[in-house]
């Protein structure tokens, strides 16, 4: 019993002398100062980031990649409700566009057409586009707001080589997708005279999402495009 009871002191003041002598080396003492620098160099910055794509890897992936919009609409049969099944539409996504790992479908488009309508009662506005090559039901809608709606994702998602893998986490993913959009108003759509388009003819590229998640039945009354080029055809 006394042995045991000796061994106990003894082993606390082992471990307190080999505390003593790795004290030094357990810990590295940083200046505050560096510490929030690194936390800065760390910190995601979506307007350099699509920067960076933007005119040398965005814009050039929608001139080249582009479908017709009459083509991917003509192959869409909505019934006299609007509606198509879902599994109709996922051959049709794997020709013309892309299916997302949230099941969206996901189109990067191109159209010539004449605007019939304009709406610019809110800030997100649309105009109406009567499209070449298409005579059914599905109406073909393009922003032309102030603003984009904050869930829109279809640009990003559309041109294939912006991955949710590339960033640390979804923050910073949902960070791309804002600033895209930003970018279309403050780049596409600024000058656009949007009083002056009702019966002009226009050429687009842009991009649109069709969500299925949990969904049999698709709403295809309308499509809505994220333009990320319109121009006046003269």
């Amino acid at each position: 019993m006394k042995k045991k009871i000796i061994l106990i002191p003894f082993l606390i003041l082992l471990c307190a002398g080999l505390t003593y002598l790795i004290w030094p080396y357990a810990f590295t003492v940083v200046p505050i100062q560096e510490v929030e620098q690194v936390k800065e160099s760390e910190k995601f910055d979506p307007v350099s980031y699509v920067d960076s794509i933007w005119d040398s890897k965005l814009i050039p992936t929608f001139l080249e990649k582009s479908a017709d919009l009459s083509a991917v609409l003509n192959e869409m049969n909505p019934d006299e409700n609007g509606t198509a099944s879902k599994e109709s539409l996922i051959p049709i996504a794997q020709k013309y566009g892309l299916i997302t790992v949230g099941e969206a479908h996901v189109y990067a488009v191109k159209g010539t057409g004449q605007v019939v309508g304009v709406n610019t009662k809110s800030s997100i506005g649309t105009i109406e586009v009567k499209l070449d090559g298409y005579s059914g039901p599905i109406k073909p809608l393009i922003y032309i707001g102030t603003r984009i709606p904050s869930d829109e994702t279809s640009v990003r998602d559309a041109v294939g080589f912006i991955s949710f893998g590339d960033f640390r986490e979804q923050t910073e993913y949902g960070k791309v997708a804002a600033e895209i959009n930003k970018r279309v108003t403050q780049q596409v759509l600024s000058n656009l005279d949007k009083t002056a388009l009702e019966g002009k003819k226009i050429t687009f590229y842009g991009a649109f999402t069709i969500r299925t998640f949990n969904l049999i039945d698709i709403n295809l009354k309308e499509v809505k495009i994220v333009p990320v080029q319109i121009s006046l055809v003269e």
